[in-house]
């Protein structure tokens, strides 16, 4: 079996914003009263100002976490478990409809399309009594995950030691997996920056 190694891709904010607009899986960090971290899965997009942007509730723990400390940090994970990831912090706020929802159009139109009855969703918004998250100054970044002799691999190619590896420069930098020198059995079809 051929082995892989997990390295870092620098890329522009751009092809960021590229990789995470298909993928609407992410999970959100927030910070505890207590200063532990609050793990939210949600479903978000970026909209048009390349904001990340979650619908969720006030009364929701990582909502209140968001008013009281407005950093977050998000994950935005590929389909297979074993390919690109990123993680993207940045200043956080929190709108409450009815300001909100001009944001939730835009919030829909990103990542459904249009909407059959906008009146009706909007209506649906304020019925619900929705929030929307958006994170406002992207400051992304990311860590190479463990994998297959990568310790081996960075020490032949002279990064540090196999105990305490180098981290990711700051910067924007998606994870990705080398493939192996052998082709592979089907092509990737995801983002070619972030393989």
């Amino acid at each position: 079996m051929s082995r892989s190694i997990a390295t870092n891709t620098q890329v522009g904010l751009d092809e960021l914003l590229e990789f995470v607009r298909p993928r609407h899986r992410m999970v959100l960090l927030t910070e505890r009263s207590d200063g532990s971290t609050q793990a939210s899965p949600v479903t978000g997009g970026v909209d048009d100002s390349g904001r990340i942007v979650i619908a969720t509730y006030p009364e929701r723990a990582k909502t209140r976490n968001l008013r009281q400390r407005p950093r977050a940090g998000v994950l935005v994970l590929s389909d297979e478990w074993n390919d690109a990831w990123v993680q993207v912090d940045g200043e956080a706020e929190v709108l409450d409809v009815p300001e909100a929802l001009d944001g939730f159009v835009e919030y829909f139109r990103n990542i459904s399309g249009e909407h059959p009855d906008w009146e009706e969703y909007r209506q649906a918004m304020l019925d619900q009594g929705k929030s929307l998250v958006r994170i406002e100054r992207v400051l992304p970044r990311a860590r190479p995950r463990s994998s297959g002799h990568r310790g081996a691999a960075r020490l032949a190619a002279g990064f540090g030691s196999a105990a305490s590896p180098t981290r990711g420069q700051p910067g924007i930098e998606p994870r990705r997996r080398v493939r192996p020198v052998s082709p592979p059995a089907e092509p990737h079809t995801g983002t070619r920056c972030c393989r």
